[in-house]
């Protein structure tokens, strides 16, 4: 089944674009290039018709839209779309440009026979995988990712849009429960594929504020886990999420750990009895020690959302990420002797 989209611009970095999503995506079809301007344009490329558009011109409203201009006519293309009723665009920023032509020049290199190594590629040692969703609004300001984030897209099984050329939909993957576990089903993915010595797990809208040689100094200092900064809850971690979230689903999680981790429940119970925890399940660790983390954390889940089930409240139905973010938590605390924690401060974008 084909998967019609149009591309907005007719010159080098639209007609590249094409080559680059035609050839990662054999089943996408170009409908059209489109342009809104007074330039002298082809009347098609390679057979794709070329299309001047205005609030007249009749589109396909739900097929994709990937701007293929420079970043500075993006917002100005972004509203005129959006007030023609076009419901997906996608602007082609340099970091998906940058993984757009990477995995092209893999596939294209491949067909030679060839492999396409890059001397600057160090993801083989440490990755700090960013989420991100097709819900993701828009951001004021453009976010450069460093060489060693990545971006994934999550829930990728649930919708035909990619925005990333990296999805949580691929090899042991959960992406189709992303409505619950939101970026969990990326922690899950992180667990089951990646293979970097060093993994990590960020937002779209959130990063970590790390200096460039963390890596480096992550290594010389033998730390073994990065996690936010904790934050102070009161009255109390429990009492905190029963009176934010439903009190129900926590108090099943206690009654599980209890009846099967009771030795893991006593210490939860006096953990979450305190107040400080680290938020939005964002964090930076050795992958054996993830794997562990996951080993534990995932049937703790598995089993509360089996007993919960769905919720109509979409907030509230991603309990199960909120219980993570504890969890989580308390699972470094219990460990606190066997690995060498240290806390970064994170940032927000508007």
């Amino acid at each position: 089944m084909e998967r019609n989209i149009y591309i907005v611009g007719a010159h080098s970095r639209a007609r590249t674009l094409g080559v680059y999503l035609t050839k990662i995506y054999p089943d996408m079809k170009i409908e059209a290039y489109l342009y809104d301007n007074d330039e002298s344009n082809a009347a098609d490329i390679e057979g794709v018709p070329v299309v001047r558009f205005d609030q007249d011109t009749s589109l396909h409203t739900q097929y994709p839209v990937y701007l293929g201009t420079r970043g500075v006519y993006h917002p100005v293309l972004t509203e005129k779309l959006k007030q023609m009723g076009m419901e997906k665009i996608i602007p082609v920023t340099p970091q998906l440009d940058m993984e757009l032509r990477n995995r092209f020049l893999t596939l294209y290199f491949a067909e030679m026979g060839r492999s396409y190594d890059k001397f600057d590629d160090i993801s083989e040692s440490a990755c700090i995988y960013v989420v991100r969703s097709v819900l993701d609004k828009p951001l004021q300001g453009e976010y450069q990712l460093s060489v060693f984030q990545k971006e994934i897209q999550v829930g990728a099984a649930l919708t035909e849009d990619r925005i990333c050329s990296l999805t949580d939909d691929t090899g042991e993957n959960i992406s189709g429960r992303n409505c619950q576990f939101c970026e969990l089903t990326a922690l899950y993915w992180i667990w089951k594929n990646a293979k970097q010595n060093i993994v990590g797990l960020e937002h779209y809208r959130r990063h970590f504020l790390l200096k460039n040689d963390w890596y480096q100094k992550m290594k010389e200092n033998d730390i073994d886990v990065i996690l936010p900064a904790p934050l102070y809850v009161a009255p109390s971690i429990a009492q905190n999420y029963k009176d934010r979230h439903t009190a129900s689903d926590w108090d099943f999680m206690m009654d599980y750990l209890n009846r099967i981790y009771p030795e893991d429940y006593r210490k939860a119970v006096d953990f979450f009895d305190t107040n400080l925890y680290s938020p939005c399940n964002m964090f930076i660790m050795k992958k054996e020690i993830l794997d562990e983390l996951c080993k534990w954390l995932f049937p703790i889940l598995f089993v509360c959302a089996e007993h919960s089930r769905e919720r109509e409240d979409p907030y509230q139905n991603r309990y199960p990420g909120f219980l993570a973010e504890r969890l989580m938590t308390f699972f470094f605390e219990k460990n606190r002797n066997q690995y060498k924690v240290a806390y970064a401060d994170k940032n927000f974008l508007q």
